[in-house]
């Protein structure tokens, strides 16, 4: 290794250790579901994306293993080639009538979805209204395509309205988007999408929606854009198969002149090879659990709402998440990681979120109740929350 590069990532590796804002990354042993084992511990899983359960059904198992028996382990090709099976056109068939939408198109992650979606559309004359607590893919994504990128404020309309105003008076575009996600993964706050989607007929803007959060979650299943009736008024419906869906991968829905148009000029479709078959076949059939029944959706809820309540019962800041999503707002970073391993050691896994997944000062603990919890997990995490809050000086 050169000295320069070995002096750059010890000095800033050392650096994160001491501002507290070095992430320690601990292998699961096991399934990811709602008791895992961690050096050899097992502890409530508070941490997981699993919000309904699907990663470990059983059902689900058994289809997998039913798809790879018949077509193997892996695609074989990209799809543009012969890397497009069945299984991918039922996929997608299946995806756009859980959306409400023409059509979909499936991809390898989240992240890659927006690096596809956004760059193929938009380019270096045009710009794009991104909220400013949108994920990092999304962030990259509008890097990639090397458009004009303009913030607001977070969920301010009064600032989204003016810049919108101001980009399109400006006559420097050719096109201008609104980009947001539909559940802000850190606070668990709803985008006010009715009111983006009346800025965007004002002033002709192109409607981006990235609900990874809110696939399964929000809208009795179909997402945020769904639970606000907006399915009509959404050019981009983006989702992710790794959270509540259970598996891997993610989608694009809208019209099907746009998935038309993704097919063709989206690279990482273009230049990735397919979602594994047997991934596929789960994924399908989880998206028509969720279309058959409300139960996991509806479970996922209660749970939601019973470790909140219990958590800010005790004096924990929650801040104001409208869904499932429970952040205990620490604020210091060191406290924070400090809270995170206290809880670790009394058998409760709920990592530390800092700097700079969060702005700088506000570190919390985000806890991410699922289906699966029973309520003596969540009564046993929230007496452990007690304890360590109480030792710490975080709560009375």
């Amino acid at each position: 290794m050169s000295n320069v590069l070995n002096n750059f990532l010890d000095e800033n590796l050392a650096a994160l250790r001491e501002q507290g804002l070095y992430n320690e990354i601990d292998p699961v042993e096991g399934a990811n579901g709602p008791i895992i084992q961690v050096k050899g511990q097992s502890l409530i899983n508070l941490s997981s994306n699993n919000y309904l359960g699907l990663a470990t059904n059983n059902e689900l198992k058994q289809i997998a293993q039913a798809g790879i028996d018949k077509y193997g382990v892996g695609a074989g090709a990209v799809r543009t080639i012969n890397g497009t099976l069945d299984v991918h056109v039922k996929l997608e068939e299946t995806l756009a009538k859980f959306k409400g939408t023409e059509a979909a198109i499936s991809y390898q992650s989240g992240f890659n979805c927006n690096m596809a979606a956004i760059s193929a559309v938009m380019d270096k004359n045009d710009a794009i209204l991104s909220d400013q607590l949108n994920h990092a893919s999304i962030i990259d994504g509008c890097r990639l395509s090397k458009a004009k990128i303009i913030a607001y404020n977070h969920s301010d309309m009064d600032d989204l309205r003016a810049k919108a105003k101001a980009a399109k008076e400006s006559g420097l575009y050719n096109k201008v988007m609104v980009i947001t996600d539909g559940v802000f993964s850190m606070d668990g706050d709803l985008a006010k999408l009715p009111e983006i989607v009346d800025i965007a007929k004002e002033f002709d803007l192109i409607t981006y929606v990235d609900d990874a959060h809110g696939s399964g979650v929000t809208g009795k299943g179909a997402g945020t854009v769904k639970h606000f009736g907006l399915q009509h008024d959404i050019d981009f419906q983006i989702g992710t198969l790794s959270k509540a869906i259970g598996v891997v991968g993610g989608y694009v829905a809208g019209k099907k002149n746009l998935i038309d148009w993704l097919k063709v000029r989206s690279r990482p479709f273009l230049f990735s090879t397919a979602l594994p078959p047997a991934d596929v076949v789960a994924i399908t059939r989880a998206v028509e659990m969720l279309m058959e029944s409300t139960e996991l959706h509806d479970r996922l809820w209660e749970n939601g709402d019973y470790l909140k309540q219990g958590l800010a019962k005790l004096g924990f800041n929650v801040g104001d998440s409208a869904t499932p999503i429970t952040p205990c707002i620490i604020g210091d970073e060191k406290l924070t990681q400090q809270f995170s391993a206290r809880l670790f050691e009394e058998g409760v896994y709920a990592k530390s979120i800092v700097f700079p997944t969060v702005p700088k000062g506000t570190g919390r603990v985000r806890n991410m109740p699922t289906a699966a919890h029973t309520k003596q997990m969540l009564d046993d995490a929230i007496e452990a929350y007690a304890k360590v809050g109480r030792e710490l000086g975080i709560i009375q």
